[in-house]
């Protein structure tokens, strides 16, 4: 089945991965095997909520094109996962697929366990039945760390060596990040905490708000830098951030630079895929509305492809692949009032300060983007449409310069902003039945390109 079938909510994203019906949330292993992307999920398949989770599964061979796929991991009875296969990677061992996975068991109580699942048979390029291992390799945290959250495995190699990375938080409120030798992947050996946040340039990126380092993952970006990307847990999910940075000896993790990940509220837990000349990311967006406002929570963002910017600072841009989704003729190349599709692939570029207004109440509040190349500022201002939490403007510093250019990307109630290739801001804006989609552009000399998404076509 294709992910681009026309949903019956028209809050339903429907050119990002997201399973037909109930809950989604994390992102787990992307993975590519014999010509095609796997991407795994955290997956309720019974219900909106998050409870009884399994791994769905999705694959595509070119990022545009998106099939379902029977569930990957069940949770076994009486076994390490029996409540729930929680979140992990998928990697390559000596051409086996296999999940390295958080199992949780019945008395789950913050401490996971790492547990393997098998390609039942690698010949198979859609992956479509797995083998779990019945047994946990990590049965819990090192003694003599007062760990009470373990959880996340996130396998790299390094200097030839396979080592892993799970997420932690202590007693004493120090989140952190573990780090394994797991060049076998039945033997891991505990190999030493790789950064925790009382780092200098950690506490000056996250602050001390987080208690606990969710779904690290780590990618070389070339030139020897390398960037650690954690999930900010407080008691719940918060934010993410990421650092850049060198791995010394050890390895060990020297911080140099940092910050947000994503300006948005509305994404977590990230996971990536690193490939030989690039790191594909792709994050979970959560609901924004009440829960049980439909029979579906959860969706997985556009791929983005992330690097590091000379001065330390991310880089960040929509996979090009997704321009496979853009229909053959753009929708409006001027700023004039134009009316806006369900779904839309945006840019506009600014030299003076220009406000982007995409949505207009029936009381005539208006959704906005301002850009302000000159003060070094983007804002999102969507304060007329209510969600959980309040919706104050989403302000983000961005270099000065004589032109700023932001792409827009929207698929129903999912909304993915690029702010050159500098930060990436996702929001969820649900519409009303009286709500307007319009474009209008005010400021001198923008330039403007839209155009519409449409369900992409094989070849």
């Amino acid at each position: 089945m294709s992910l681009a079938a026309p949903p019956q909510d028209p809050h339903a994203p429907r050119f990002r991965v997201r399973p037909p019906a109930h809950w989604m949330n994390d992102p787990n292993g992307p993975f590519r095997w014999r010509g095609r992307y796997h991407l795994f999920y955290q997956h309720n398949p019974d219900a909106p909520v998050h409870a009884n989770v399994h791994w769905g599964h999705a694959s595509s061979p070119d990022l545009a094109h998106w099939e379902h796929h029977p569930v990957a991991l069940t949770p076994t009875p009486g076994g390490p996962d029996e409540a729930g296969c929680w979140s992990g990677c998928t990697v390559d061992d000596g051409g086996v697929p296999t999940a390295v996975y958080t199992g949780v068991d019945r008395h789950h109580a913050g401490l996971g366990t790492i547990c393997l699942a098998r390609a039942a048979d690698p010949g198979d390029p859609l992956l479509t039945e797995w083998v779990p291992l019945p047994e946990p390799v990590v049965t819990g945290p090192p003694e003599g760390l007062d760990v009470v959250m373990f959880r996340d495995p996130f396998v790299f190699r390094h200097e030839g060596r396979r080592r892993a990375l799970v997420g932690a938080g202590h007693a004493d409120g120090t989140p952190s990040v573990l780090l394994y030798d797991c060049d076998d992947l039945t033997d891991w050996r505990f190999a030493g905490v790789l950064l925790d946040g009382h780092d200098p340039a950690a506490r000056a990126a996250f602050g001390d708000r987080a208690t606990g380092w969710e779904c690290p993952q780590l990618y070389a970006a070339g030139g020897g830098e390398w960037v650690l990307v954690v999930s900010l847990w407080d008691g719940r999910p918060w934010t993410t951030g990421y650092l850049t940075g060198r791995l010394e000896a050890g390895p060990r993790f020297s911080a140099r630079a940092g910050g947000r990940l994503d300006h948005g509220r509305d994404f977590y837990a990230p996971a990536v895929l690193q490939e030989p000349d690039r790191a594909l990311m792709w994050g979970w967006s959560w609901e924004a509305r009440e829960q049980g406002d439909a029979d579906w929570a959860g969706v997985l963002t556009a791929p983005r492809v992330v690097g590091v910017h000379p001065d330390g600072a991310l880089r960040v841009s929509p996979a090009p692949e997704l321009e496979r989704l853009r229909a053959d003729e753009p929708f409006v190349t001027a700023p004039g009032p134009t009316p806006l599709p369900a779904a839309y692939d945006l840019t506009v570029s600014a030299r003076a300060r220009t406000t982007v207004s995409l949505l207009r109440s029936a009381s005539g509040a208006e959704l906005t983007v301002v850009l302000d190349p000159q003060e070094g500022t983007v804002t999102l201002d969507r304060d007329a449409w209510p969600r959980q939490e309040a919706a104050a403007p989403v302000v983000v510093p961005v270099p000065r310069g004589a032109e700023l250019a932001v792409r827009v990307l929207v698929d129903g109630s999912l909304y993915e902003l690029f702010l050159g290739d500098r930060a990436m801001v996702t929001e969820r804006v649900y519409e009303r039945a009286d709500d307007v989609r319009q474009l209008d552009v005010t400021g001198s000399g923008a330039a403007v390109t839209g155009w519409e998404l449409v369900p992409p076509t094989r070849g």
